[in-house]
């Protein structure tokens, strides 16, 4: 606490004036906290003394909560000065924030196995068998309107837990997304399907994420979808990864807002996605000197690309929502190029479906995902 009233005085966080006649005063208070490390040991403790914003009241003790040019103009202020303030060393980072990582030669290893494996006591699936895959390829999930209601809070309470997990798991991403639309009022199906999540966990405890140490800059994109896969409404689901060089940045598995009327409707969509994450990518490495042109989509359906390709809205292409087919501009101006990846090698396939275990293992590796020593 000494020390933290001393960081204060060194910076000259405040100064000291007259109470105001006509103004609250925010009180303070102490917050104390435990650091650990990635093996549950106490490595520091903090105190910090913060203010009571929570206190004030809106009309009386501020107006506005929140400007944005000022927030910016504040940043730019901050960074410009940052070497006036005091940092701590804590060496080399190993643990941030529940991300375990791990710094060597070859890369860097970034996993969740602590935070998975208090996940697995909490909810009691420390025992009992593993599977290979966390979705089965022969069972559907739908609303299952007839099944037995089970503990919503608790259920809520495991999407939650799994969907800060696909931080550096995208493997369990897609049969996450699926069991999350099912919140409102899930069955004993839906929990059963959560509980295999948690079975696969299990026997991959070590698994996270590897970013390979290499000279490979390039930016490009996968792109999947589902067409009309969920059961309930018809509608598709979209999918798709995105890499820098070997490493994989980015990725999503979301249901799309409308029902396609085609495969090549789902795709293009789905595309278009994935294009929208590339632009923006594009934009924030401008920032750092990093210029990229025709990035590449792989897509593995011929008519979605061919849509892409063809500058002449015609027929067949008129119910597509307009704001898809700024992906066609994109290609035009030769902002993003879209190829044809096979279907083997299309490796956003498990962001859209459930896959064998074979093909599951496979596209699993070639995204990045393995076991951590």
């Amino acid at each position: 606490m000494q020390e933290e009233l001393n960081q204060f005085e060194r910076n000259k966080v405040w100064e000291l004036v007259q109470r105001p006649t006509h103004q609250n005063v925010i009180g303070t208070k102490w917050v104390f906290r435990n650091k650990m490390n990635e093996e549950g040991y106490v490595v520091r403790n903090k105190a910090r003394l913060v203010a009571k914003g929570y206190c004030q009241e809106e009309g009386i003790d501020f107006d506005e909560t929140f400007a944005p040019v000022a927030r910016l103009e504040a940043i730019r202020m901050f960074l410009a000065y940052a070497g006036e303030f005091e940092m701590s060393m804590m060496g080399e980072l190993n643990f941030f924030l529940g991300l375990q990582i791990k710094q060597c030669q070859e890369g860097i290893y970034i996993s969740q196995s602590k935070y998975t494996k208090e996940l697995l006591k909490e909810f009691g699936i420390e025992e009992g068998r593993t599977v290979s895959t966390p979705m089965a390829t022969n069972v559907q999930i739908d609303k299952d309107e007839k099944g037995k209601s089970v503990d919503e809070s608790k259920y809520r309470g495991m999407i939650g837990s799994l969907l800060y997990l696909t931080a550096s798991r995208p493997d369990i991403l897609h049969a996450v997304c699926l069991c999350a639309r099912f919140q409102s009022n899930p069955k004993e199906s839906h929990m059963s399907a959560v509980k295999r999540i948690f079975r696969y966990l299990k026997g991959t405890i070590q698994y996270g994420l590897f970013y390979p140490k290499n000279e490979n800059f390039s930016l490009k994109g996968y792109s999947d979808s589902d067409y009309a896969g969920n059961i309930d409404d018809r509608k598709s689901t979209s999918g798709s990864c995105q890499f820098l060089g070997d490493c994989l940045v980015s990725w999503f598995s979301k249901k799309q807002n409308c029902v396609s009327l085609s495969t090549a409707e789902a795709e293009y969509i789905s595309a278009a996605f994935c294009c929208t994450q590339l632009l923006w990518m594009k934009q924030t490495l401008a920032d750092y000197k990093c210029s990229f042109e025709n990035v590449p989509i792989f897509c593995d359906n011929i008519s979605a690309i061919n849509i892409a390709q063809n500058p002449v809205h015609h027929n067949r292409t008129k119910h597509i929502e307009i704001r898809h087919h700024f992906l066609r501009d994109c290609v035009s101006k030769r902002k993003i190029e879209i190829s044809f990846v096979p279907s083997q090698d299309q490796l956003a396939n498990i962001f859209t479906k459930p896959l064998s275990s074979e093909t599951f293992s496979s596209i699993r590796a070639r995204l990045g995902i393995m076991h951590i020593e």
